[in-house]
């Protein structure tokens, strides 16, 4: 998946939905519950719903790797499913890996060689060392956490040196663009802060963003539009509770897919404005 893909995807569809795979076990209904591959069929109904409303899908793989080899498996195979019949879709490990050099190397390996991921999210407390080896591979992005939507992240993100007066995030920014482009690094920026969405801009003008936090979490779409939208759109919103269990019950599918259709429309609204604000500035 290239930059250029992606631009052509969101002006196509008139979308920034990022659908997030986070599946429990416990809110799957239970007719596919009961089933041989519960977290793989879930997904992938899922997916077949929302297609049409989404750019890009997040697997959180701290769902399927709870459940052991077989979780593990089942993601590969969803992983697969979605690239095979989607190819065109953006496909985002929410990994959060982070490791020395020659570890990294190898989740590099996992995610992008023996698995169809295009993207995957990097902790990137360790440094360029956690980052450079997944540059390596072409047409694939690394996703850094930048400034992320936990209440927690006041802890150390939101940390102001006395010197300069940056704040941590903001170092995080800087050093991620000078490690890649645009075309190779995104950064995770979370929607309860969407009012620093505009200091983010100023650092990163040209860098997508992954934008979690809206829906369930509080964060809120014209907010997160108004300071992050760019020339190339840039933003990738991610929501994943409030779609994949609009409903719980076995509408669960069809339920998700008209939440992610509604929120394709206020997206696609959200762009429009964009639009017509650039325009009255020519």
């Amino acid at each position: 998946m290239n930059l250029t893909t992606l631009i052509k995807q969101i002006g196509t569809k008139k979308t920034l939905l990022s659908v997030g795979i986070d599946p429990v076990l416990d809110r799957i209904p239970g007719k596919v519950r009961s089933g041989k591959h519960p977290l793989y069929d879930f997904g992938r109904e899922i997916v077949d719903a929302t297609e049409k409303f989404a750019i890009a899908y997040k697997i959180n793989t701290a769902f399927f790797e709870a459940y052991g080899s077989q979780g593990w498996a089942q993601m590969e195979r969803l992983a697969d499913y979605i690239k095979s019949k989607y190819p065109d879709m953006l496909l985002i490990a929410d990994a959060k890996r982070s490791d020395v050099s020659h570890s990294s190397k190898m989740y590099a390996r996992a995610f992008f060689r023996q698995m169809p991921f295009d993207a995957v999210t990097i902790n990137p407390y360790l440094g360029k060392d956690a980052v450079m080896p997944f540059l390596e591979y072409e047409n694939k992005w690394v996703i850094i956490l930048g400034l992320t939507s936990n209440p927690s992240a006041w802890d150390i993100q939101l940390i102001q040196e006395i010197d300069t007066r940056d704040y941590v995030f903001e170092k995080v920014f800087k050093y991620g663009a000078w490690w890649g482009t645009p075309e190779q690094v995104m950064f995770v920026a979370g929607a309860t802060f969407a009012y620093k969405l505009q200091q983010i801009r100023h650092i990163v003008p040209d860098h997508f963003l992954l934008v979690p936090g809206v829906g369930v979490q509080g964060g809120d779409l014209s907010e997160v539009c108004f300071f992050g939208l760019n020339k190339n759109y840039g933003l990738i919103i991610n929501s994943s509770r409030s779609i994949i269990y609009a409903s719980e019950g076995d509408d669960f599918a069809e339920a998700a897919a008209n939440k992610a259709h509604e929120m394709q429309q206020q997206m696609a609204k959200e762009i429009e404005n964009f639009k017509k604000s650039q325009r009255r500035r020519i």
